[in-house]
């Protein structure tokens, strides 16, 4: 199955970020057992020649992509699909407006506005019957909520139909909430815990970031069901230096 219908059922799903350009680290990381990854084009210098690679890479694995773009845009997120991931995550998504407005750029007609080329990766290269439609049906759309008007209008996010996930930025809600980086405050996980539930009385899957084997435990008693294991510069600094460590290596 799918990443979009396994987490219609619940099915955890395990991946991590990738911000480093590279065909060959998603490569890696797919062949680790990871059910995804998640491409971020707003804090790295991934471009889209470069993603649509990193694309490739994780589907030669049989796992899938999903594209973080850098802003809600159109352009950006027409190319994010086109280039064959299997769905997107907008960022500093704050108000009905701005869901309405990504369901729209990321679906074909009549659910939406989205440009219509066969000749794409995610067309096939080819002209397909049903392809619209089919496609429509099969890409994944997910928000994060990390602000405070976020935080506000929740519920009225939650609404579209055709949403299918939110994705929790802890630490900028930790700021939203005058706790800079304080992810652990009592305020942000009372906040954090509050999110979940609506979002999964709305029937949508929520997403957030974990490091230890602790904060997986914890956000699997809330119900996250879209866990994000750190960065994958992240794995690759703390993995030697804890061999650094273990080997105690001397400067």
């Amino acid at each position: 199955m799918s990443l979009k219908y396994d987490l219609k059922v619940n099915k955890q799903k395990f991946g991590t970020w990738c911000i480093l350009p590279s065909p060959e680290c998603v490569n890696v990381l797919c062949k680790s057992g990871l059910d995804f990854v998640l491409i971020d084009m707003e804090h790295s210098p991934v471009e889209f020649i470069t993603a649509q690679k990193m694309v490739m890479a994780a589907h030669a694995e049989g796992k899938e992509a999903v594209v973080r773009v850098g802003k809600l845009d159109e352009l950006a997120i027409l190319k994010a699909l086109d280039i064959g991931s299997d769905g997107i995550m907008v960022p500093h998504v704050e108000s009905k407006d701005d869901i309405d407005k990504i369901v729209s750029f990321a679906m074909y007609p009549a659910c939406g506005i989205r440009g219509y080329s066969p000749y794409t990766r995610a067309g096939g290269y080819c002209v397909k019957d049903n392809y619209t439609y089919d496609e429509n049906n099969r890409i994944f759309i997910s928000v994060i909520i990390e602000s405070q008007k976020g935080l506000d209008n929740l519920d009225e996010i939650l609404s579209n139909p055709y949403l299918d996930m939110i994705y929790l930025g802890q630490y900028d809600i930790s700021i939203a909430l005058g706790h800079p980086g304080e992810i652990n405050h009592p305020e942000v996980i009372s906040i954090v815990e509050n999110c979940v539930k609506k979002a999964k009385k709305a029937g949508k899957a929520v997403g957030a970031l974990y490091h230890t084997k602790k904060d997986y435990e914890y956000f699997t008693k809330i119900g996250v069901d879209f866990l994000v294991y750190k960065v994958d510069t992240a794995i690759i600094n703390d993995g030697l230096r804890e061999v650094r460590e273990v080997i105690k290596i001397n400067d």
